[in-house]
């Protein structure tokens, strides 16, 4: 079974984009609806061909368009400090953006 895929960075992480499927990286500011061009592609394969990108790969890009935008779950950040009467509570919630992979083009 031949699978085209490839490895793009986004905000400094890295994501596995597969035609057709969807990716949650973090918050873009581009509105619901219209289209993204991810070219910081690092690792390129389709089929059997596996392109690595030294440090990208020279004329591939992720064309994708923005789903979504959703907030992550609650992370709760809790320090306690015995016989001192320390406690501090925080929460957390990451926005992530939702993107549908339409095409990976190749050079």
């Amino acid at each position: 079974m031949c699978m085209k895929y490839a490895i793009v960075e986004s905000g400094g992480k890295q994501y596995k984009a597969v035609e057709g499927d969807t990716i949650e990286v973090d918050l873009l500011k581009v509105e619901p609806g219209q289209s993204v061009k991810l070219d910081r592609v690092l690792l390129l394969v389709d089929g059997e061909q596996v392109s690595v990108g030294a440090p990208v790969v020279k004329g591939a890009a992720v064309n994708a368009t923005v789903v979504e935008h959703f907030k992550g779950p609650k992370l709760i950040n809790f320090h306690y400090r015995p016989k001192k009467r320390i406690r501090v509570k925080t929460g957390h919630r990451q926005t992530y953006t939702r993107l549908l992979v339409n095409s990976i083009e190749a050079e």
